[in-house]
């Protein structure tokens, strides 16, 4: 398991470093490398120099290289989802899709690679031609998150790569090592010196790096995940160089269940949307609006498929499907959410504590009586809680859904099929899941509205954010 920064093909020492602690019990993992500011310039001076030769490689070559790193991520599933586990607490199983996960997207975009197709645009005088070229755009900064290591990383990576930028990435503090090995395993592809580094740091220092990243004319691109304060930081500091943004940030997502939804479906989508990864995911059911008529039904089924699913423990043990908090804040947020929702008003029918297992775990949680003025109602939950609110008719639960600064992913359940058209298209997110929950996948765009940010990664668009459409236009004598 490497520990050291990974700059210009080269694996990277410091004097300082930082410790990643296991969040299940809080013990040392490892420690890790704490970047300096000459180290972050170092880097992006690596993918400056790499990109010289990179972008001119033909596409078809580039895309030999996606393909080899998504052999080799499979390969290593099991090595990398264990890593992942222990730095992040999800559960192994969970561990091991991410990690198919962010293979997908190297395959996928191997092949889009070689689709990065300009136009033949038909022009209005004879003897002239216009013809536009997608060019890679330069070197790209990628700041992932920690409650998806590898796959976030993937879904940028794989783009800028096969779009022909070069990458300086900047791991969570909380979740370096996965992101290490990632960087072993484009050594282990032999990718060229430069074109992918890794610089890791500490959270005192992450700030720091973020401007360095955003203040360089050397950077053409900033892809960033994370929440919306930290996303608009950013966005400020980018604003000096003019480069451009991609911007996947927080979400609150609703998700509405209206009287005619097949309730085996819905319990089914509410388990695998609200608790996957411990609730502590962007696109997670958030707020959760039921219908009236089918409010009283749906709290029993979803109490009951609680009781009978969830199993909280260490993520390394297979039978357990519900790991810890990533670090004590989220954890002493969480619990003032949850404090602030019963101190107004709202009912425990699930959990509503800290674990009995202590440290970073809590309770699968169920509330009913959930009101607008309460945190869980209007904070990005990021936790095992469900917050039930009922509705009476579709225009009350699109004004509720609606009612957000925030725009990242919405989910309805409802069997009549004018109903999905209307629902679908009011609702104010970049993605809906109409019966579903399942939403991400490396061939549809991923991205939202509002303050949840701009841009797609994923699908053909993925591109986009890496690439400059060139004009040329030719004219002739004849």
């Amino acid at each position: 398991m490497k520990t050291q920064a990974f700059i210009s093909g080269k694996w990277v020492s410091t004097p300082e470093v930082f410790m990643v602690l296991n969040p299940a019990d809080d013990t040392i993992v490892a420690q890790v490398a704490d970047c300096s500011d000459e180290l972050t310039h170092l880097a992006i001076d690596s993918a400056t120099e790499a990109l010289k030769s990179w972008k001119c490689l033909p596409a078809k070559a580039r895309s030999a290289y996606l393909l080899r790193i998504q052999q080799l991520l499979m390969r290593d599933q099991k090595e990398i989802a264990a890593i992942l586990t222990m730095e992040n607490g999800k559960p192994i199983k969970e561990a091991e899709g991410e990690v198919a996960f962010s293979a997908s997207f190297f395959e996928w975009f191997a092949g889009e690679g070689r689709r990065n197709y300009g136009d033949v645009i038909p022009a209005t005088l004879p003897g002239k031609q216009l013809i536009t070229l997608r060019e890679p755009i330069g070197v790209a900064a990628l700041i992932t998150p920690w409650n998806f290591p590898i796959g976030m990383l993937a879904r940028k990576v794989a783009a800028a790569l096969a779009a022909g930028c070069t990458c300086v990435v900047k791991p969570s503090e909380d979740t370096p090592l996965t992101s290490l090995k990632f960087a072993q395993i484009c050594e282990e592809a032999e990718l060229p010196a430069g074109v992918v580094n890794i610089i890791t740091c500490s959270r005192d220092r992450a700030q720091r790096t973020g401007e360095i990243l955003c203040s360089s004319p050397k950077v053409s691109v900033l892809s960033f995940t994370g929440s919306t304060v930290v996303g608009q930081k950013l966005y400020q500091q980018c604003g000096v160089t003019l480069k451009r943004i991609a911007m996947e940030l927080g979400g609150c997502a609703p998700f509405i269940v209206f009287n005619s939804a097949d309730i085996d479906l819905v319990i089914q989508g509410l388990m695998a949307s609200k608790f996957r990864n411990t609730g502590q995911t962007c696109v997670t059911a958030n707020r959760i609006l039921i219908q009236e008529k089918v409010f009283d039904v749906v709290v029993k089924r979803l109490a009951e498929a609680m009781d009978r699913e969830l199993k909280v423990g260490s993520g390394l043990e297979p039978t357990n499907t519900q790991g810890p908090l990533i670090n004590a804040r989220q954890f002493k947020r969480l619990e003032n959410i949850v404090k602030d929702a019963i101190d107004k008003g709202a009912s425990v029918v699930r959990g509503g504590k800290p674990h009995a297992l202590g440290g970073q775990f809590f309770e699968p949680t169920l509330l009913v009586n959930v009101t607008s003025d309460m945190l869980v109602y209007s904070e990005e939950i990021f936790g095992p809680v469900a917050a039930l609110v009922s509705f009476s008719d579709e225009q009350h639960a699109l004004r509720l859904a609606n009612d957000c600064d925030r725009g990242l992913a919405g989910y309805f359940y409802s069997s009549e099929l004018q109903q999905t058209w209307r629902v679908a298209r009011a609702l104010e997110v970049g993605m809906v899941g109409i019966n579903d929950v399942l939403i991400s996948t490396c061939e549809a765009p991923f991205g939202g509205v509002k303050t949840s940010g701009f841009g797609k990664e994923g699908s053909r668009h993925g591109l986009d954010e890496f690439t400059n459409t060139k004009l040329l236009s030719f004219s002739s004598s004849d």
